[in-house]
């Protein structure tokens, strides 16, 4: 049996992202699930097709395989497709819910409401200074979270006891009544479509199966983040029930702004204020760079908004490619209350120039003599 080539499953291209490849899935999945298609066989093969390529292609170690290998490398590595529509929808239930606004498990039924319930993710927001963001910095966080419950493991029964069978809706978790020609279906009330009951709650959690908990974390924050960069800790959510997994943490960073310097992607702008003498005459200026006091040469002549960089002066970047640069903008002082000496010295000044430029003439008066 010849099997089909991924790329011409999904109507993608080689060299495709990441993103077109999930979108062209999302077309196909979304006008072949069975759900929509209830009975098509057809559909429902070009649904497994698209799935199984989407697995492979959206997945950067499966692709690279692929693209050099084929199919054949594919089953050397071990890989043997999705199987059948369990596995399927337990790989892809994330991308269900994104694409449909469901969870494929089961067919569109929905997971058991008595089966392993994942902890939720939680979001901590955390504020550092602008050094603390070119240089880095490990950092200790404290987080008020419920875990999983130990003395039951989360299920929210006392030790040595066991849920009983609702006796409302005998274990099914629905309340089926008719109305007419009609049959509805809903949660039971009683069991929260849980389909069994807590006769005798854990005490140190009252049934729950999730305890109110403090925890201390440390977070290795990389130079070079940004404000607004959000990190994931795995494992570090809230705790699962039932035997559930435990939810993430995601740290949201939030950098205040530096009384100099102001950050632009990877590179750092900020403006030095300069006498007009230092400016005609150029010179030495120490100034403060994110690795300390640095001396810089000001050009002779420079003029106010005019600006010098500094390579590799700025931060770091995330993913190795160097530093940005450092980018001073000159602004030239004209001075005020001066005293009657640097006056004197100033129309001294004032006088060579025009004499050296025009023997005391205008500019509006020597255009007048040209004409």
């Amino acid at each position: 049996m010849i099997r089909k080539d991924y790329y011409e499953v999904l109507g993608a291209s080689r060299s495709a992202s990441v993103d077109d490849i999930k979108k062209a899935y999302r077309k196909l999945a979304m006008k072949n699930h069975p759900d929509r298609n209830p009975g098509d066989k057809e559909a429902e093969e070009r649904f497994k097709e698209a799935t199984e390529a989407y697995e492979v292609l959206g997945d950067p170690e499966k692709r690279k395989i692929y693209d050099r290998y084929g199919h054949e490398g594919l089953q050397s590595s071990g890989y043997s497709g999705p199987g059948n529509y369990e596995d399927i929808f337990a790989s892809f239930g994330d991308i269900f819910e994104d694409l449909f606004g469901f969870s494929g498990r089961g067919g569109g039924r929905g997971p058991r409401r008595d089966g392993p319930i994942a902890g939720s993710d939680l979001r901590y927001d955390c504020t550092i200074s602008f050094m603390d963001a070119a240089k880095g910095l490990e950092k200790e966080i404290e987080i008020i979270k419920r875990d999983t419950c130990w003395t039951c493991e989360g299920s929210g029964v006392r030790p040595g006891y066991s849920p009983q069978t609702c006796p409302s809706c005998q274990g099914t978790g629905q309340i089926v009544r008719s109305q007419g020609f009609f049959r509805v279906s809903t949660p039971c009330s009683r069991c929260r479509g849980a389909g069994r009951i807590i006769t005798e709650p854990c005490h140190d959690c009252d049934g729950a199966g999730l305890t109110r908990v403090s925890k201390k974390i440390s977070v290795k924050i990389p130079p070079g983040i940004d404000d607004g960069s959000r990190m994931r800790l795995s494992g570090q959510g809230e705790g699962g029930r039932r035997g559930g997994p435990t939810g993430d943490l995601y740290v949201v960073i939030h950098v205040e702004p530096h009384e100099f310097f102001v950050r632009k992607g990877d590179d750092i702008y900020c403006q030095l204020t300069i006498d007009i003498a230092d400016a005609a005459l150029g010179g030495k200026e120490e100034i403060m760079t994110l690795d300390g006091p640095k001396a810089i040469s000001i050009p002779k002549g420079i003029q106010s908004g005019h600006a010098l960089t500094l390579k590799s002066e700025g931060f770091p970047n995330l993913r190795g490619y160097g530093k940005g640069d450092m980018i001073i903008e000159f602004i030239v002082k004209t001075p005020i209350d001066l005293t009657k000496r640097q006056e004197e010295l100033l129309r001294e000044f004032l006088e060579i120039e025009k004499e050296r430029k025009g023997h005391g003439q205008g500019f509006f008066k020597k255009l007048f003599n040209k004409s």
